[in-house]
C-alpha cells in the first residue's frame, strides 16, 4: 500500500517536500546573492566579496548571521504588532508561492490545476507586507516608499497577467506542469517561439515581445533595478524598510530575493521550456525515473541561474527610471501591447489551429 494514500502518510510526504523546497531555495538565495554582488563588482571592475570562504562564497552566510545577532530596534511611535507582522507576511508569502512550482516531472509540492491563479493570488497579497511595513513605521519616508511600491506592483501585475494569458491560450491549461509538458520536443516547441512547433512559428512575432515584456515587468514587480523606486536610496532613504533592522530587515530582503528567483523560475516555466533542454530528449526514455528527474532538475537550475544573471546585469548597466517614466511604461506601452497580443493569440488559436 502506498503510504501517501493515508492522511498521515500524505502529510509527512508533503511536509518533507516543503522542507526540501524551503531549504533548497534558502541555500540557493545565499549563493545567488553572492553572484549578484560579484556581477555588479565585475561590471565596476572591483573584486566583490572575496574574504569569507573560498572566492567569498560564504559571505552571504556571514551576513545572515550578522543580521540574526543584531539588536531588533522598534521606533517608539511605531505600531509594534504590525511593524513585526509585516516582514513575516512578506517572507511567508514569498515562500508560499513556491508550492506550485514544478522542478521536474512530479517534483512539485502541490500540482494544482489552477497553479497560475494561485500565483496571481499570492503576488497580489505580497504588496500588503510592504504597505504594512511602511505604515507601521509611523514615518514619512517609509510611508512614501510603501505607496510607491503599491502603485508600482499593481501597475505591472496587469501587464504580467495579460502576458500569462497568452501562454495559457497556447498551452490550453493553467497547470504549470501541463504548460511545461506542452513545450516538450525541443526549443522550437517553447512558448517564446510560439509553442507547438513549426505550425505556430508565425506567433514568434508576438511571443518574443511577450517574453521581453514579462522579464521587464517582473523586474518592476520585484522592485529590482532599474525599477527600484520604492528603495531608491537617493530619493527615499531606502524606502519602506528604512526603520527596520536585524531579523525583520533580513526577512524583508529574503522575501524580496525569493520573489526574484521565483520569477526567474516562472519565466522559464512559461516561455523557455521549463525543465526541458533545447534539444529533443528521447535519449532519456530508458533512464531510471530518479536519474531522469535529476537531469531535468539540472536543466531547470541552469536556466534559473541564467535568468538571474540577466537580472543582475540589468541592475549593473541600466540607469534607474524616473517614477513618471516607470508608470508610463507600464500603462501606456506594456498594457496596450499585451492586450492586443492576447486578442491576436486567441484569434490564431480559434481560426488557424482550430482550438475551441
Amino acid at each position: 500500500m502506498d503510504p501517501t494514500l493515508t492522511p498521515i502518510g500524505w502529510f509527512l510526504w508533503t511536509l518533507l517536500y516543503v522542507l526540501i523546497v524551503l531549504m533548497g531555495v534558502m541555500i540557493s538565495l545565499a549563493f545567488l546573492l553572492w553572484g549578484d554582488r560579484k556581477v555588479w563588482a565585475g561590471v565596476q571592475m572591483r573584486k566583490g566579496p572575496n574574504v569569507v570562504g573560498p572566492f567569498g562564497l560564504f559571505q552571504s552566510f556571514a551576513d545572515f548571521i550578522k543580521f540574526f545577532v543584531k539588536e531588533v530596534i522598534i521606533p517608539s511611535s511605531a505600531d509594534k504588532f504590525v511593524f513585526l507582522l509585516a516582514p513575516l507576511i512578506s517572507f511567508t508569502l514569498a515562500f508560499g508561492a513556491w508550492a506550485v512550482i514544478p522542478f521536474a516531472p512530479g517534483w512539485v509540492v502541490s500540482n494544482i490545476n489552477v497553479g497560475v491563479l494561485y500565483l496571481f493570488a499570492i503576488s497580489s497579497l505580497g504588496v500588503y507586507g510592504i504597505i504594512m511595513g511602511g505604515w507601521a513605521s509611523n514615518s514619512k519616508y517609509p510611508f512614501l516608499g510603501a505607496l510607491r511600491s503599491a502603485a508600482q506592483m499593481v501597475s505591472y501585475e496587469v501587464s504580467i497577467g495579460f502576458v500569462i494569458i497568452t501562454v495559457i491560450l497556447l498551452a490550453g491549461t493553467m497547470n504549470l506542469t501541463g504548460i511545461v509538458e506542452a513545450q516538450n520536443g525541443g526549443i522550437w516547441h517553447w512558448n517564446f517561439l510560439g509553442g507547438g512547433g513549426l505550425k505556430n512559428l508565425p506567433l514568434v512575432v508576438i511571443m518574443v515581445p511577450m517574453t521581453v515584456i514579462f522579464f521587464i515587468s517582473f523586474l518592476a514587480e520585484t522592485n529590482r533595478p532599474p525599477f527600484d523606486l520604492p528603495e531608491a536610496e537617493s530619493e527615499l532613504v531606502a524606502g519602506y524598510q528604512v526603520e527596520y533592522s536585524s531579523t525583520p530587515y533580513l526577512l524583508f530582503m529574503i522575501g524580496e530575493y525569493a520573489n526574484i528567483v521565483l520569477m526567474c523560475a516562472l519565466i522559464n516555466l512559461l516561455f523557455l521550456g521549463g525543465w526541458h533542454a533545447p534539444w529533443p530528449e528521447g535519449f532519456t526514455a530508458g533512464w531510471p525515473d530518479l536519474a531522469r528527474n535529476f537531469y531535468f532538475l539540472l536543466i531547470f537550475i541552469i536556466k534559473i541561474v541564467f535568468m538571474f544573471f540577466m537580472v543582475a546585469m540589468a541592475k549593473a548597466i541600466v540607469p534607474r527610471y524616473r517614477y513618471d517614466q516607470l508608470m508610463r511604461l507600464g500603462w501606456k506601452v506594456f498594457l496596450p501591447i499585451s492586450l492586443v497580443s492576447v486578442v491576436v493569440v486567441a484569434a490564431w488559436r480559434v481560426f488557424v489551429t482550430g482550438a475551441v
